[in-house]
């Protein structure tokens, strides 16, 4: 018989009452409004997020890698296990509970990734954050931009406005990526309208759902040229 699910902290969001649940050691729900968001049980896809978001990145020496939306921290701990010890990892996170409970109950489930000496936390929304980058100087820009956020790209998506999916998100995103850039972003669905707007912004694009039986959610994998190609000149 499953035990009862024990409420170990709520915040009030404007989504819903955040919640933070456990019944067992390793046995985790984050919810908002009664949904659940997360189980620490369910976690493939946020794993083969990170990981391939960050696989081009091995052999590069220090590389600087952006992920939106710390979660449980899956995602994170996945990226740092492909970075070098002197790659630099920026967490954007809007709630700082979120950011507690993976420095609390939840750091056993990473072995306290959040902790890295790698990682730096900002209590920000990532799209601002994106924004920042595409107008600052080259170095301040990244070589993987990977979003591990709860509402995903779909079919309702403002195509143009969407702040994280739109194509205005989309050419903040490619200007604030380095050549050869990967943008890795975690969906529930395939969503063919979002993979168009990639692909016109100059990504080539790939997708899977990961792992075998049960629900699979989808991984976007949105790679730019190593170099920018030069302007053609008439003759």
């Amino acid at each position: 018989m499953a035990k009862p699910w024990k409420t170990l902290d709520s915040i009030g969001t404007d989504e819903g009452v955040l919640e933070l649940r456990q019944r067992d050691e390793c046995d985790f729900l984050i919810t908002v409004g009664g949904l659940v968001l997360m189980n620490s049980m369910a976690n493939r896809s946020e794993v083969v997020l990170g990981q391939l978001g960050c696989k081009p990145l091995r052999e590069h020496p220090a590389p600087r890698v952006l992920v939106g939306g710390l979660g449980m921290g899956f995602t994170l701990k996945a990226v740092l296990d492909s970075l070098t010890a002197r790659a630099r990892v920026v967490v954007a996170e809007l709630n700082p509970a979120v950011l507690n409970w993976c420095h609390g109950p939840l750091a056993v489930l990473t072995d306290h990734a959040v902790s890295d000496p790698r990682v730096t936390v900002e209590i920000t929304d990532v799209a601002d954050l994106v924004r920042r980058s595409a107008k600052s100087v080259p170095v301040e820009r990244f070589d993987a931009i990977v979003f591990d956020l709860y509402k995903g790209p779909h079919f309702r998506t403002d195509p143009v406005n969407d702040p994280l999916y739109g194509r205005r998100a989309i050419a903040n995103v490619r200007a604030a990526l380095n050549p050869g850039g990967v943008f890795a972003v975690w969906g529930e669905n395939y969503d063919e309208g979002f993979v168009k707007r990639l692909q016109q912004a100059g990504f080539t694009v790939r997708n899977l759902r990961p792992g075998r039986g049960g629900l699979r959610h989808v991984v976007f994998v949105a790679e730019l040229l190593a170099t920018r190609p030069k302007p053609s000149q008439r003759r």
